[in-house]
């Protein structure tokens, strides 16, 4: 990787960085459809497993592994999977909504361009459990660290992320030899897609909405009352990247890895100090929608 993104920094990203790392994780989407036939460059796919690869672990034991599945007819029995899977999980959903399961896409195995099953080793730190004593599934967390930054930086690179859960972990290891010491984390679908959608496929067709942040941040103990100010700034914040965006294009897609723009002028101007929320308005701003977050309120 080039110096400049691994030497070590005493301050933070300047303006365009920290928007870039932002805009990544608000447009970041669980791709099921727009996949393109498009391969995936190896010198594209080598960043993001090495991203994938820096991510946090408990006693730095690094627990994952990545398996790359290219062969369609491999992809197309993790398909007959996912299919005999789906059919297993729909009596377990609710009754007014099995119509909208069966019609929903959950998967893009054989569009996307290649599949990678990302695996937590659970013998890699065997005989060193440091953060691991009290808490053993800290491998477990660790590999979804993993999971995470392939995803943040797939996204940066263009590249669509779809992450299939509905899938028999025995079967699939089976069918992956995977040992049995290993249990498999993530089952990704991984391609160039025509287009990144605005918001989650499942708020699009309903299924469920974004909770308001401020109803989720507790105070000292679990249910603990308080934080005011900060739940008044983050529906402030929540209320200002609803706003449409007007100095930037719509997303191609494609994003570049740093967007190339100036942040509004009104930046300087926006005051969180003088916010006198109470809970409750906080919590009812905090609903007025989610969008790309605006550099104005990375500042």
């Amino acid at each position: 990787m080039p110096e400049y993104m691994t030497a070590a920094i005493d301050d933070g990203f300047d303006q365009n960085a920290r928007d870039a790392v932002y805009r990544a994780m608000f447009t970041r989407r669980d791709v099921r459809s727009h996949f393109l036939p498009t391969a995936i460059d190896d010198d594209v796919l080598a960043r993001l497993l090495l991203a994938a690869h820096h991510a946090p672990s408990v006693g730095f034991m690094q627990p994952w592994n990545f398996i790359v599945i290219r062969d369609i007819e491999r992809r197309e029995r993790v398909r007959d999977l996912f299919l005999a899977a789906r059919e297993q999980e729909l009596p377990a959903i609710e009754t007014e909504k099995q119509a909208l399961y069966r019609k929903l896409k959950l998967e893009g195995i054989c569009e996307s361009a290649l599949n990678i099953c990302i695996t937590c080793d659970r013998q890699r730190s065997k005989g060193s459990p440091l953060g691991r004593w009290h808490n053993p599934e800290m491998d477990l967390y660790s590999t979804v660290c993993a999971v995470q930054n392939f995803w943040l930086a797939a996204r940066a690179e263009g590249v669509g992320v779809g992450w299939v859960s509905i899938i028999e972990a025995e079967a699939l290891k089976r069918l992956l030899a995977i040992p049995d010491h290993v249990t498999p984390i993530a089952y990704l679908c991984v391609g160039r897609v025509s287009e990144f959608a605005s918001k989650p496929d499942l708020e699009t067709h309903g299924w469920g909405r974004r909770l308001p942040l401020p109803e989720l941040i507790m105070s000292e103990t679990f249910s603990g009352q308080g934080e005011a100010q900060l739940k008044s700034t983050v529906a402030r914040l929540n209320s200002v990247s609803a706003a449409p965006d007007t100095t930037r294009p719509p997303d191609q897609g494609v994003a570049p890895a740093v967007p190339q723009r100036e942040p509004p002028k009104e930046a300087s101007a926006l005051s969180l100090s003088s916010l006198n929320f109470d809970d409750a308005s906080a919590s009812r701003a905090s609903q007025a929608g989610s969008g790309t977050w605006p550099a104005m309120v990375l500042k």
